[in-house]
C-alpha cells in the first residue's frame, strides 16, 4: 500500500489552463485522488504546447495521475453536486462569481457537504474594485510588481520588460491555494472543527508577496527599488559574467570567506584585503568596479572551465542551464528531478520528478500515470464511484 501522505484525501478540481490544475498537480503528486472535471472537449490547455498525434505533451504533466471526467457545467449540475458531496476539497480558477452564476456557489455546495473546503483562484481576488477584471498570468506578473523588475536596469525604452519566461503567477497562485487547502483541512479535521472553509488566492497578490522588502522600504522613504538586470542589488558580488565561449557562468560570491576565495581563483586576491571591499555592504557599494573585475577573468575561460575553477575553491556558482542542459545532467538524473516516463497517448516522455521528497517513497514512483485523454475516466466515476445509472442508449 502507498505512503504517500495523501491516500484518501478526494479532491474536485473545476480548473483550467494553469492555476487550479497545477495546484491538484502537486496534491495528486502526494497521493490525493484529483477528479477533473473538464468542459466538452477538454481543457482548453490541451490545445497549447507541442502536440505528437494532436496529443499536447505539456499536458502529460499537467494532468498527471488524475481522474479525467468530461461534464457540463450547465447541464450536468446535479452530477456536480454528487462529486462534491463525496469530496473532501474543490479547487477553482474561474472568473470571480462565476460558480455564482453556474448557481454552484459555496452556498450550494457547503448545503450538501459543510464539509467541503473549497479553494478559489482568480485574476484578482473574490472581492475588490478589480473582482470582476479578467486577467491571465502576465497581469499578474504586471499589477503585482514583478514586471518592473524584470525591466532593463537604467531605464532603457527600447525594448519592454520581459517576462520571466514561465506562467510564474499561476504557478505561485497553485503552490498557495495547496498551502492554504491544506491548512484548511488541518483546522477542519486535526482541530476538529468539522467545518468546510473558502480559500480565496488571487494572481495579482501571490506576485505582489514575493516583494521582498520593498513595501517597508517604499514606506521608509519613498524608495522604489528599479531593475538591477543580473545583480542582486542588496549582495555582492553576486551577478550573470559572460564567458569565452559565448555562454554566461551565474556567481554568487557575496560572503566574506567565499568572496576571498573568489578573489584568489580570479588572480586578484589583493582585492579581497582592499578595505573598498571589506564587507558586503562596501562591496555593494563597489559593485561596478568588482563586477568589471571578475568579468574580465570570465571572459578569459570557457563557462565549463571557470565553472570547474571556481568549484574547486568552494564558490558557489553555475552555468545558465537551458532545458536540454537540466534533461542531461547527472544530478537531475541521479534525483530522478528527469524521469523517463510512458506516455500511451504520446509515447516516451520526460517528466518532472517530484518537488517534494519523502523518505519511503521512491521518486519513480510518485507518475503513478500520465495525462489522460479526455473523459478517460466519466464512466468509472460517475458509475463506479458515484452509483449513477448508465444512460440507455
Amino acid at each position: 500500500m502507498s505512503n504517500l501522505p495523501l491516500v484518501g484525501l478526494k479532491i474536485l478540481e473545476i480548473g483550467h489552463y494553469i492555476a487550479a490544475p497545477f495546484c491538484t498537480r502537486i496534491l495528486a503528486d502526494l497521493g490525493a485522488e484529483v477528479i477533473k472535471l473538464e468542459p466538452p472537449g477538454g481543457d482548453p490547455f490541451r490545445g497549447w504546447g507541442a502536440a505528437k498525434d494532436r496529443h499536447s505533451v505539456w499536458f502529460s504533466i499537467h494532468g498527471r495521475n488524475k481522474l479525467s471526467v468530461e461534464l457540463d457545467l450547465k447541464r450536468d449540475r446535479d452530477v456536480l453536486l454528487k462529486l462534491a458531496e463525496r469530496a473532501d476539497v474543490l479547487v477553482e480558477n474561474l472568473r470571480a462569481g462565476q460558480l455564482e452564476r453556474l448557481n454552484i456557489g459555496p452556498d450550494v455546495l457547503h448545503a450538501v457537504n459543510p464539509r467541503l473546503v473549497i479553494a478559489r483562484i482568480s485574476g484578482y481576488g473574490q472581492d475588490g474594485p478589480y473582482r470582476d477584471k479578467p486577467a491571465f498570468g502576465a497581469i499578474g506578473e504586471a499589477i503585482g510588481g514583478l514586471r518592473h523588475l524584470t525591466g532593463h536596469p537604467g531605464g532603457a525604452t527600447e525594448l519592454p520588460p520581459p517576462r520571466c519566461g514561465i506562467s510564474i503567477s499561476d504557478d505561485l497562485a497553485g503552490l498557495y491555494a495547496a498551502i492554504g487547502l491544506l491548512s484548511a483541512l488541518w483546522q477542519r479535521d486535526a482541530i476538529g472543527t468539522g467545518k468546510g472553509r473558502i480559500v480565496d488566492v488571487n494572481l495579482v497578490d501571490s506576485v505582489f508577496s514575493l516583494m521582498e522588502g520593498m513595501l517597508p522600504e517604499y514606506a521608509l522613504d519613498g524608495r522604489v527599488r528599479q531593475p538591477a538586470g543580473a545583480a542582486l542589488l542588496t549582495a555582492s558580488p553576486t551577478n550573470t559574467y559572460p564567458c569565452a565561449d559565448g555562454r554566461w557562468l551565474c556567481i554568487a560570491g557575496n560572503s566574506d570567506l567565499i568572496f576571498a576565495r573568489l578573489m584568489a581563483v580570479i588572480g586578484r586576491p589583493e582585492m579581497a584585503a582592499d578595505p573598498d571591499y571589506r564587507t558586503n555592504g562596501l562591496r555593494c557599494d563597489n559593485r561596478d568596479r568588482l563586477d568589471a573585475a571578475i568579468a574580465a577573468w570570465t571572459r578569459t575561460q570557457t563557462a565549463k572551465d571557470a565553472e570547474a575553477a571556481l568549484e574547486a575553491a568552494d564558490v558557489p556558482c553555475s552555468r545558465l542551464f537551458d532545458i536540454a542542459d537540466c534533461a542531461a545532467d547527472p544530478h537531475f538524473r541521479a534525483r530522478q528531478a528527469v524521469q523517463d516516463v510512458e506516455d500511451p497517448l504520446i509515447g516516451r516522455t520526460l517528466h518532472p520528478g517530484p518537488t517534494i521528497r519523502l523518505d519511503g517513497e521512491r521518486a519513480e514512483d510518485v507518475v503513478r500515470w500520465t495525462g489522460p485523454a479526455v473523459g478517460a475516466h466519466t464512466e468509472h466515476v460517475l458509475h463506479t464511484l458515484l452509483g449513477l445509472p448508465r444512460k440507455q442508449t
